[in-house]
């Protein structure tokens, strides 16, 4: 929301900086973004008063003015601009003068000639013909700067002569004067060979000696638009040029506050329970809180007295009184459709709205001022003399302002006649209502709507609007009629039109005031302070709550105060947040801590990042592709995924089932930035179907996934055995899936076992799996599922002594079968060992000469120890035999 200062200081007088003024409402809760001084690019630009012109020697279109610009001496200013005379009053820029955009004016020669500044157009101010609609230029056709764009052939002779034929009665005059007049029209007096003629015309750019077209029969200098020319024959006939002041105005005035630049913005954030500050009135009631200043507001008066009834000229309907709360509505007649006046656009241009007509700028106006959007129809557009706010008709067609048609359903609300939609409520009028030149009969409309409604229909159909932002937070119903009384005060005010007299007013709704009880002691013991209670009556009363006792009514316009801790807000916020002292919390605390799955998150990552893993975090939502990337068959049941219904995009459009095709981007994504050995983890959630109500069962899964020279299948598996040893998981294995995985090298994989609880599954990425991804080189990933790593979690440790006997050592080598693994012929020793064995180290497999085909030696070392004594050889050997019966009788396995 922008703010002028200029136009809040109409409500209440506030001297303060803009940054004391920011800093002030911020603290009381209106948050200050930015201020913005409108004239603080300008400097050095003053008004000037043309006193004498001549024509530049070496141009045949540049002029050397010299300009009044309130000092001792004229300053020389040389224009290529054809629009200046004597007497104008026009913009200077001095010499060491800037202008919006950073543009500097310096002192120079242009042909020789000195030029001390420069005279301004609108848009070198940061203006256009909205901001001052007299300012637009309609060139007359200068014969003596014809250039015909066939040369062979041009319409017009060079030599042309006064009283020469150009067409029909068109023929050639010589300026012989050119003189100004009070209404800034001009009046010449011209040659047209033997004869004169003195045509009023509205053509700034007439000097003496001009050759100009002049139209016999109607008595009128031509313009390029009565000649059917295009601009580049006339180079300089432009509707551009100086900015030729009407203001009341003298040489040397600071051009800001001529111009309307003297203003200064403040750009608020406002929250969306703050509907009623999205308006200047609302504002002000905050400064004027604020800064402790009276508060002005103004009471609409219409004199009214049009021709006709309003009973007998317009009636409304509104069937849709549920999604309608209040409906207001005056009417105008002999509107006069003209520019708004130089204050009001001044204002609107403040506030970031662009001025139209006066129509149309009043409506803005009002909305700025009071929050209240307002609509105004053309009245002979609104058929049968009936508006009726209904619900849409499904696949009913609408035109809106902007020229595009749109589908409705019954979910829309719109103002109608008698046979079809005119508007969209609270959003858009419709095209067939629009103020154009000749409207001369209008309807205002000020309404309350359905904030929900308004917000759902604009966004459906993608047209969120100034008016749909305000509806949307719910607007105050009792603002209706003040904000149509105001449009129709500007009507008259403005001398746009003549008010009928009388106002339709459906109240769908009961108002009923707000009453709360004041309880000084709980918005104390609520807020920690020691506020007195006559602090906070008179903190709401200047607020416009009306307290009686201790009964507090709300005003209409504060919908966000429903309670007693709201009431205590406004206190905090007018006694000071900076006011409040600081205190120790009182009463009962919860002491913070992590719980069992964080603390066993953070024991992860810690153990990840100091083997060299580097976190990432990545979204939980994928592409339905992926599953087709990871080889998932089309009928695998892990591809039921819960599908988004406002995705950002296909690649993002399904919750995922598997952190595996997210890690896999990762890893490509750093292959391809040519990283050359990459370790990462996350921990990433999973959802699946089942879940209760049909929502997704929600896992977490600590993913694993690396390459680089350094990396191999034993490589991750150690790294997986670290993880778990720290988690101090006991009877880990490793085992050859029971069901292929088709994600993974069929020879590099394995299952995770803790026990007979599977926990995840690690190895190499298929390499089909990496050319899916475009990479050349061995991916290997783990993933190991949160909730059985927590199960598998051992108990805490506690302190052993250190051993005090001595251990012995054996080495045996076994042959078995292939197809016997490492991991189960360690099983079989330490359970046939028992006690006595301590650990057991692989330190050899042995395939060739003196062991069969189809057989391996494997070897092993063996440290024995007893914990109450010392182990003696023999027992050593006893144990160590029954091992070896042990893995001969499971497994096969014979001594070598």
């Amino acid at each position: 929301m922008n703010l002028s200062r200029k136009w809040l200081n109409e409500f209440v007088t506030v001297t303060a900086s803009d940054k004391e003024f920011a800093e002030a409402m911020t603290l009381s809760g209106s948050k200050v973004e930015l201020t913005h001084d409108l004239g603080e690019e300008i400097s050095n630009v003053v008004v000037g008063k043309v006193t004498a012109m001549e024509r530049h020697p070496d141009s045949d279109h540049m002029w050397i003015c010299q300009v009044e610009v309130g000092k001792e001496e004229p300053v020389q200013i040389v224009t290529g601009a054809w629009n200046v005379h004597v007497g104008d009053l026009v913009p200077v820029a001095l010499h060491k003068s800037t202008l919006p955009g950073g543009k500097k004016i310096e002192k120079g020669k242009l042909r020789g000639v000195v030029s001390n500044g420069m005279m301004c157009g609108l848009y070198e101010l940061g203006l256009d013909e909205r901001d001052f609609p007299y300012a637009a230029i309609v060139p007359a056709a200068l014969l003596n700067d014809y250039k015909p764009l066939d040369k062979e052939k041009p319409s017009i002779p060079a030599d042309v002569q006064p009283g020469h034929k150009i067409y029909g009665p068109v023929v050639a005059a010589r300026v012989l004067e050119c003189t100004m007049q009070p209404d800034f029209t001009f009046h010449t007096c011209l040659d047209l060979g033997g004869s004169t003629a003195a045509p009023d015309t509205i053509c700034p750019n007439l000097h003496e000696g001009d050759m100009v077209a002049y139209n016999t029969k109607t008595d009128s200098i031509c313009t390029l638009e009565d000649l059917h020319a295009q601009q580049a024959e006339f180079p300089h006939c432009i509707p551009d040029g100086i900015f030729i002041l009407h203001e009341d105005c003298n040489p040397g005035d600071d051009i800001k506050p001529v111009i309307g630049m003297d203003d200064h913005v403040v750009e608020f954030e406002i929250t969306p329970n703050r509907p009623d500050c999205l308006s200047v009135i609302g504002l002000a009631r905050e400064a004027a809180a604020t800064f402790d200043a009276p508060l002005s507001l103004h009471q609409p008066v219409v004199k009214g007295g049009a021709d006709g009834s309003l009973v007998e000229l317009l009636d409304v309907e509104t069937p849709a009184a549920d999604l309608c709360p209040r409906y207001t509505a005056r009417m105008v007649r002999n509107v006069k459709i003209a520019p708004s006046p130089k204050w009001m656009r001044e204002r609107l241009r403040a506030m970031g709205v662009r001025p139209i007509n006066n129509i149309v700028d009043i409506t803005n106006y009002v909305m700025l001022e009071y929050g209240q959007p307002m609509h105004a129809f053309d009245y002979r557009y609104v058929k049968g003399g009936k508006i009726i706010v209904r619900r849409a008709e499904e696949g009913e067609k609408l035109t809106t302002l902007d020229g595009k048609e749109h589908t409705l359903n019954a979910n829309h609300l719109v103002i109608a006649d008698e046979h079809r939609a005119v508007g969209l409520a609270g959003i858009m009028g419709g095209e067939n209502s629009e103020i154009v030149a000749d409207t001369t009969d209008v309807v205002f409309e000020s309404a309350c709507f359905d904030g929900t409604c308004i917000r759902k229909g604009a966004l459906a159909l993608g047209m969120r609007t100034e008016a749909s932002a305000k509806f949307e937070k719910g607007l105050d119903p009792m603002n209706t009629l003040p904000a149509v009384e105001r449009a129709c005060e500007l009507v008259e005010l403005l001398g746009a039109g003549d008010v009928v007299d009388g106002t339709i007013d459906i109240l769908n709704y009961v108002p009923q005031p707000r009453v709360l009880k004041l309880e000084p002691e709980r918005i104390n013991g609520l807020l920690g302070t020691d506020v007195a209670e006559d602090e906070m009556v008179a903190i709401l009363k200047k607020l416009d709550f009306q307290v009686e006792g201790d009964q507090v009514t709300v005003p209409s316009w504060r919908g966000d105060v429903i309670g007693m801790a709201d009431l205590a807000e406004e206190v905090a916020r007018f006694h000071g947040y900076n006011n409040i002292p600081t205190t120790l919390m009182r009463g009962q605390t919860t002491l913070g801590g992590y719980g069992e799955e964080e603390l066993l998150e953070r024991q992860l990552g810690s153990m990840c990042r100091a083997m060299g893993y580097d976190e990432i975090i990545t979204y939980s939502f994928i592409s339905p592709t992926c599953y087709d990337k990871i080889r998932w068959a089309a009928d695998d049941p892990r591809r039921q995924s819960f599908k988004i219904l406002n995705p950002l995009g296909e690649d993002t459009s399904i919750m995922r089932t598997t952190v595996l095709p997210s890690m896999l981007e990762i890893l490509t994504r750093n292959y391809n930035y040519r990283n050359q050995n990459v370790r990462l983890y996350e921990v990433g959630r999973t959802y699946l179907p089942g879940g209760d109500d049909g929502l997704a069962v929600e896992n977490k899964v600590l993913s694993m996934g690396a390459y680089g020279s350094d990396m191999d299948f034993y490589t991750l598996k150690g790294a997986v055995e670290a993880i778990l040893k720290d988690l101090r998981a006991e009877d880990v294995r490793f085992e050859v899936p029971c069901v292929p995985n088709p994600s993974y090298h069929p020879g590099r994989v394995a299952d995770v076992y803790v026990g007979d609880r599977r926990i995840g599954v690690l190895g190499q990425i298929h390499p089909l799996v990496a050319q899916n991804y475009g990479v050349d080189t061995e991916f290997y990933c783990a993933e190991l599922e949160l909730e059985q790593l927590r199960c598998a979690k051992g108990a805490d440790p506690e302190y052993v002594p250190l051993p005090k006997f001595p251990s012995v050592t054996r080495d045996i080598a076994v042959v078995c079968e292939e197809k016997v693994t490492v991991g189960q012929l360690e099983d079989c020793i330490r359970s046939a060992g028992g006690k006595l064995i301590k650990q057991v180290s692989l330190f050899d497999i042995y395939r060739g000469k003196g062991v069969d085909e189809g057989k391996k030696s494997v070897a092993f070392n063996l440290v024995l120890r007893a914990d109450d004594r010392s182990l003696t050889g023999e027992e050593a050997d006893a144990d160590v035999k029954k091992v070896l019966e042990a893995l001969a009788s499971q497994l096969g396995a014979i001594l070598r």
